[in-house]
């Protein structure tokens, strides 16, 4: 029997268009640009042994919580995700927190990205201000999405494909001048708190995949195809970042892929500052390589604003939010008032320029969301014996409560160290309770009066 902290659903439904192929490149999407920057910052943070720990940790986190996620996936296949499971087991109040979590993730993710793209951009046209072109592209995907969700999936396919061949020919191109004495340079400068710190790093190179979830509303045969779309998506993922990894680090050091100079700041740009010590910055294959790469970039930019989107709308359709935002489009049947939305407050993040707090701030999101989503699933099993489960977790209990130790080890270890970050993103989640619980639940709670 359902929770009666269930959400009762309205009149706003998404409609069923997604196979397990758009599932797939949508995983790999919402994922792939942190195999092209970001997660170098965590070089300069812990070296490449405190890094290369701290994403072993990672990795075992995303297996054991992946495929616990899918469970939940598959059992409540609704566009809010992590909000609709954790209120349906644990009440309104956690399943805001959780879903509040979320969309922080998923609306902060993004304008890091942008920021990348930009600089991409910048390369080949210098008089265009980074932030012009962000924006642009903000504007340009945000519109796509509102076009279509298969038309956006359809394009998320094609990019994240021609995003994942070119990951394959730079490790083509970089792994015959692996040197093993590169890896090991300088390789554990900071010891275990190099680790710790480069945690958030870590947790780039996976962030946003479970927003497979968050599309479960819109996929054909939901229990079967979301379990292909996300094991699949995490098998490529994890193959890639160790590609990814292994190749820019062996050609010269993390020190070369971290700093274009001695003195300067971290570089947003890890893959054509490895290739720039093997063909110089003039080769052929180093301008077809960062043409391509910036086809990484963009499916995640995409993908993310996709599954943002799905994320806001839930809360408008729910009514935590101003209702306008879970309204659905009347000619093309996706959510334009929070895909909107979204964007405003995405480009409100991206002129701050801070691209490594900013994906700090979406990391705390996640993880969040992981010890919320892994708590919800062993509540369940308990209170919901009987609940649809087409896909069950293997190893039940083990990997559920594997993955929310790591959650809150991590959750522990980035707030430490990142302080006034976490004071941010603890603040926000905070305020927005404050107005949930003051404002929204006693409208709510005034409404079923006046229903009674």
């Amino acid at each position: 029997m359902a929770s009666s902290s269930q959400q009762p659903s309205t009149g706003a439904h998404l409609p069923r268009t997604l196979g397990p192929l758009m599932l797939w490149g949508l995983g790999v999407g919402y994922v792939i640009s942190g195999m092209y920057f970001g997660w170098n910052l965590g070089l300069a943070a812990g070296g490449t042994y405190g890094l290369a720990l701290a994403t072993l940790l990672i990795i075992v986190l995303y297996i054991t919580f992946t495929f616990s996620y899918t469970e939940l996936a598959c059992a409540i296949p609704k566009a809010g995700g992590v909000f609709d499971y954790a209120t349906r087991a644990l009440g309104k109040d956690a399943g805001f927190i959780a879903g509040m979590a979320q969309i922080i993730e998923f609306v902060f993710a993004p304008p890091a990205i942008a920021a990348a793209i930009g600089a991409y951009f910048h390369i080949f046209f210098p008089q265009v201000p980074v932030t012009v072109i962000a924006i642009t592209a903000y504007v340009i995907f945000t519109g796509l999405n509102i076009y279509g969700v298969k038309a956006a999936a359809t394009f998320e396919l094609v990019i994240t494909i021609l995003a994942v061949v070119e990951l394959l020919i730079f490790a083509g191109a970089t792994l015959p001048h692996f040197e093993l004495k590169n890896i090991q340079h300088n390789a554990f400068p900071f010891g275990w708190k190099g680790v710790w710190a480069a945690i958030p790093f870590a947790i780039w190179f996976f962030l946003a995949i479970e927003g497979v979830a968050n599309v479960a509303e819109e996929a054909i045969n939901p229990q079967r195809n979301v379990l292909l779309g996300f094991g699949s998506a995490l098998l490529t993922l994890i193959v890639l970042c160790i590609l990814t990894f292994l190749s820019s680090v062996g050609v010269a050091g993390w020190e070369a892929i971290v700093y274009p100079s001695p003195g300067a700041p971290p570089s947003d740009s890890p893959l054509p500052l490895a290739l720039e010590k093997i063909t110089g910055s003039s080769g052929w294959l180093y301008h077809l390589l960062i043409t391509i790469g910036l086809m990484g970039l963009v499916a995640s930019f995409h993908g993310i604003i996709l599954a943002a989107g799905r994320a806001t709308f839930e809360f408008g359709r729910v009514k935590y939010i101003p209702q306008a935002f879970g309204s659905i489009h009347s000619k093309f049947k996706t959510p334009a008032n929070a895909l909107l939305i979204n964007m405003v407050i995405g480009i409100i993040a991206l002129l701050t320029g801070k691209t490594g707090q900013i994906i700090t701030v979406a990391c705390f999101g996640a993880i969040t969301l992981y010890v919320f989503s892994m708590i919800t699933i062993l509540v369940l099993r308990k209170r919901e014996p009987g609940l649809n489960r087409p896909f069950r977790v293997p190893f039940y209990p083990y990997f559920p409560v594997i993955a929310l130790i790591i959650a809150i080890i991590s959750l522990i270890a980035m707030t430490t160290l990142n302080i006034a970050v976490a004071l941010v993103y603890f603040g926000i989640l905070l305020i927005s309770y404050i107005w949930f619980h003051f404002f929204v639940k006693q409208s709510m709670h005034g409404a079923e009066i006046n229903s009674n």
